[in-house]
């Protein structure tokens, strides 16, 4: 079928009725993905439903959800991110209720024995017709639910707004009223903690911009959280 849009590592294509098949474009296999995604649907979490993938796992095919990003979402009906934010939450915490399957690694960060999505923010819902659905589960890990929360807090302060004048300010307050309601709701507990060793971890990724980056560690430091840089393989503070 045509081509639906594309992602960071996958395309994603029309495959019939009420289906879609996701293709990777690097040769990756998506068979560790589909075994979380169906351990997570038979918990009773709302993710799309694993039909069928390819002996390679490059190739697979999934439930159709019907809606737009909780982004999009909120771009069209932007006097609704207060509640996002705490459906956000409510996300975080169904999903950190459900102890991690065996075949899952360790988290990066952190220890745990939860289930953690570490990438669990406003692009990765999906508003549907029968609520939110959570996709994307590349990442998911055996970990602490306070380093996924910490992980949606900086990825959703940090993202690149490339707008500027009257726009840019007007979707830079919007994402802070997103940020303190869905840090509203959630359990802090322990997330400010691990908020440095997130930074480092994410200062890896190739996905994020210099831009994205510079904010993660702004929020950091606006907390009192000091950076350790990387960079060099020296160790010390960056002030």
């Amino acid at each position: 079928g045509r081509l639906l849009a594309s992602g960071r590592d996958a395309d994603i294509f029309d495959y019939g009725p009420g289906l879609v098949l996701r293709r990777s474009r690097r040769g990756h296999s998506m068979a560790g993905e589909a075994r979380t995604m169906d351990y997570v649907r038979r918990c009773g979490y709302p993710v799309p439903a694993v039909e069928e993938i390819s002996n390679d796992g490059m190739d697979l095919v999934i439930q159709r959800i019907e809606g737009v990003t909780m982004l999009a979402a909120l771009g069209r009906q932007p006097w609704t991110v207060r509640h996002q934010g705490t459906v956000l939450a409510d996300l975080h915490r169904r999903l950190h209720d459900i102890p991690a399957p065996d075949h899952l690694p360790g988290a990066p960060v952190g220890q745990g024995d939860r289930l953690v999505h570490l990438d669990l923010h406003p692009l990765n819902i999906i508003i549907g017709p029968a609520g939110p659905v959570v996709i994307d589960w590349p990442n998911a890990a055996r970990g602490d639910p306070a380093v996924d929360v910490g992980v949606a807090w900086l990825l959703m302060a940090a993202s690149d707004l490339p707008y500027e004048g009257a726009k840019g300010t007007v979707l830079r307050s919007a994402r802070s009223l997103l940020v303190n309601s869905f840090l509203a709701n959630v359990d802090l507990a322990g997330v400010k903690a691990h908020l440095r060793a997130i930074a480092e971890w994410k200062e890896r990724d190739a996905n994020l911009s210099a831009v994205e980056q510079r904010e993660m560690w702004r929020v950091i430091e606006s907390d009192g959280t000091k950076r350790r840089s990387l960079r060099g393989g020296r160790g010390g503070q960056r002030q």
